[in-house]
């Protein structure tokens, strides 16, 4: 039997450098008025979607995630103004009430992200704010790497001969097309960056760790529990032999953060 659902021990290995970008996109929100509507899609934990809460002074955020594992997490870290519930991100919407929606390394998980970003955009009452950050470093032999491992047997007969593909290069769009987007919504001075984050890990076969928290999940909900390690391991020699064994090790993560504005 698969393990389908995310581990929220393993994705808090590296909270501090999976924070930074969170934190990135809510500085270059600027200053939000006190008594504002949040969503956070995607809010894992929870952990920071209540921080977020409380340094920009909402009113009210609710944080939606699809993870029973990682809302059993943010559960307890409810508040006052807080609240968690699990959904759909992809089918989210709000009847255009919400001053603020945020969406941090979520995105990439869903498709037709066309379709996705006019729902959120809609959701927003005039003058209300989107920000969006997703990572965009499917061209990484960390992505790549296990795609090939997933393509060998005896993985690609254990998920049935099709393995999942990477949701980042199948999702993702082009940080100009998301500029396009964002201006064809409304929004006539979308901001949208492309930045590499440097995370320095202990190793090399650190990254190993890092994706098992996050890429690697679609490759276990589809393999018996039993095949887990051997996948992780095999994955962990073909890692290797394309970066090298390094000690430190520098992992040039890309990632796109986007901010737009319904127009008042």
């Amino acid at each position: 039997m698969a393990t389908s659902d995310w581990d929220p021990r393993q994705y808090d290995r590296f909270k501090e450098l999976r924070a930074r970008p969170f934190w990135d996109l809510i500085g270059g929100l600027g200053d939000v008025a006190s008594g504002a509507t949040a969503a956070d899609l995607g809010c894992g934990t929870g952990e920071l979607t209540v921080a977020a809460a409380e340094r920009l002074r909402v009113a009210s955020m609710v944080g939606v995630d699809r993870s029973p594992n990682m809302l059993a997490q943010a559960a307890g870290r409810s508040t006052d103004r807080v609240r968690f519930e699990q959904g759909d991100i992809a089918a989210w919407a709000a009847p255009g009430d919400h001053d603020l929606v945020l969406a941090n390394a979520s995105l990439q998980w869903v498709p037709d992200h066309r379709g996705v970003l006019a729902r959120w955009f809609a959701s927003l009452r005039p003058g209300g704010r989107l920000a969006v950050q997703v990572p965009y470093n499917h061209d990484h032999p960390s992505h790549l790497a296990s795609i090939d491992v997933a393509h060998r047997e005896p993985f690609v007969s254990a998920m049935g001969g099709e393995p999942p593909p990477d949701p980042v290069a199948s999702n993702v769009l082009a940080p100009e097309e998301y500029s396009e987007l964002l201006f064809d919504l409304g929004d006539p001075d979308p901001v949208v960056h492309l930045r590499v984050y440097p995370q320095v890990m202990p190793t090399s076969a650190a990254v190993v760790e890092w994706t098992k928290g996050t890429s690697l999940t679609r490759f276990f909900a589809r393999l018996p529990d039993d095949v887990h390690e051997p996948f992780v391991d095999a994955y962990r020699r073909e890692l290797l032999a394309r970066i090298g064994d390094r000690a430190p090790y520098f992992y040039a993560f890309k990632r796109i953060l986007m901010w737009t504005r319904r127009p008042e």
